[in-house]
């Protein structure tokens, strides 16, 4: 295999190290350093918790920041920047005095998960490979695992300094400034993304024109504008799963240990219960990367709905283990397959030239999905019981699975209505 054959591969490594990275280090991590900061610095829990929030508001509402960069500067120069970002804000943290500091930071690490991976990564992905399954399975698996490994990579670090979490920070400010400057290196410049994107789409193309009507998975033979994906029901049934799944998945994991508590369940297996969930979503990430080319992702998207659906309703009434391990199984699986779901029926369903506005307006729901603990706790506070929230949420992803149980691939208007069975045809050019 030539040296250009690789470099995809190469630079999925670097990608998937990147968002493993990152990961670990902001939201996995970030609840597990925070006790000793509150103690040392005599912060209020609603103050310090204020820091969770502000990381996933930012998050989700920055997503239009990268698109806008990819655009006008290129991946490269993105990833360096969002290096710069992330770097600040560990910088912040590690040295924050007050409240303002290290609720600035957070903030900054917030925009820099989205300019450093999440975004670029996916945009990079979906440029370079014909069948995207695997290597976005790939991705974002080892990404998950990034949540795994989060919890124990800050006890090291902590431990190796003494008990201090200041050390720590800066570690993860270096480690996130070397790997970011060598994807930023791998990545290359804009003329050869833009080459290999050709060669991709050329490959779809023909691929898609080849395949029978009733092909198993489909995809479409021309891009499709922003304009023109807005215009169609998928594209909301997609972001509404996004949406969905962030809420029910953020709500619950953050909800269930004060949740467990209430419900007499011993620490030490809520611990368990919480660490299989995050197992469940790198397996069904994992999973989705294999079949994912095989099974039609709108499957894989009415599925991840209907199973975090009936984990959130388990997690209710969560008073023995088999209640829990139903919790883990489905809010884990829907949480881990949906953002690959979505993913790939974006590509899918609307082509690689204008996914990188398309993915970018999907995750920023994300800012408004990280309104659900403050939610959960709003109706705990009133009812008692966190248990009507998880019903709440339930009910509302029950919807969204139906939508996508029925939904089939979006057909441009001038598409002829006898080729409705089969891809579009490759002679209709984007109206961009």
């Amino acid at each position: 295999m030539s040296k250009t054959q690789w470099r995809p591969w190469l630079l999925l490594g670097a990608l998937s190290l990147l968002l493993f990275l990152i990961t670990a280090s902001t939201f996995s991590s970030l609840g597990v350093v925070l006790p000793a900061m509150i103690e040392e610095q005599q912060w209020s829990f609603a103050s310090a918790f204020l820091g969770f929030t502000l990381l996933g508001a930012f998050c989700g509402g920055s997503s239009w920041l990268p698109a806008i960069l990819i655009r006008r500067v290129g991946v490269r120069t993105t990833i360096i920047a969002g290096s710069a970002v992330m770097v600040a804000g560990f910088v912040c943290l590690s040295t924050a005095r007050g409240l303002p500091i290290y609720l600035v930071g957070t903030a900054l690490l917030g925009v820099g998960y989205q300019m450093m991976a999440l975004i670029p990564g996916a945009h990079v992905l979906g440029m370079l490979f014909k069948k995207r399954a695997l290597p976005f399975g790939v991705y974002f698996t080892i990404g998950s695992l990034g949540g795994v490994a989060g919890p124990w990579m800050a006890l090291a670090g902590m431990e190796a300094a003494g008990g201090a979490w200041r050390p720590y920070r800066v570690a993860r400010a270096i480690a996130s400034a070397l790997v970011g400057a060598l994807c930023a290196a791998l990545v290359g410049g804009k003329a050869w993304l833009e080459a290999a994107a050709v060669e991709t789409d050329r490959a779809v193309a023909e691929d898609a024109q080849a395949a029978p009507a009733n092909a198993r998975v489909y995809r479409t033979t021309t891009d499709w504008t922003v304009k023109e994906a807005l215009a169609t029901p998928q594209f909301y049934v997609i972001m509404a799963a996004c949406f969905a799944h962030l809420l029910g998945g953020v709500t619950a994991v953050s909800l269930a240990p004060s949740h467990f508590s209430e419900l007499g369940v011993v620490s030490a297996v809520a611990v368990s219960v919480l660490s299989l969930e995050s197992l469940m979503q790198v397996a069904a990430r994992l999973g989705g990367a294999l079949i994912g080319d095989k099974v039609d992702p709108r499957w894989l998207l009415a599925g991840s709905q209907g199973v975090m659906a009936v984990g959130l309703l388990a997690l209710g009434g969560a008073f023995g283990w088999p209640m829990m391990m139903v919790f883990a199984l489905g809010v884990g699986v829907g949480f881990g397959m949906t953002v690959l779901a979505i993913s790939i029926l974006l590509l899918n369903y609307y082509g690689h030239r204008n996914n990188l506005e398309l993915f970018s307006l999907v995750c920023m729901v994300g800012a408004v999905s990280a309104l659900g603990p403050v939610i959960g706790g709003f109706m705990r506070d009133r009812l008692g019981s966190f248990t009507s929230t998880f019903q709440l949420f339930a009910a509302a992803i029950a919807v969204i699975f139906v939508a996508a149980l029925f939904m089939r691939p979006p057909r441009k208007a001038s598409t002829d209505a006898a080729t409705a069975a089969g891809p579009a045809p490759a002679m209709l050019q984007d109206a961009a």
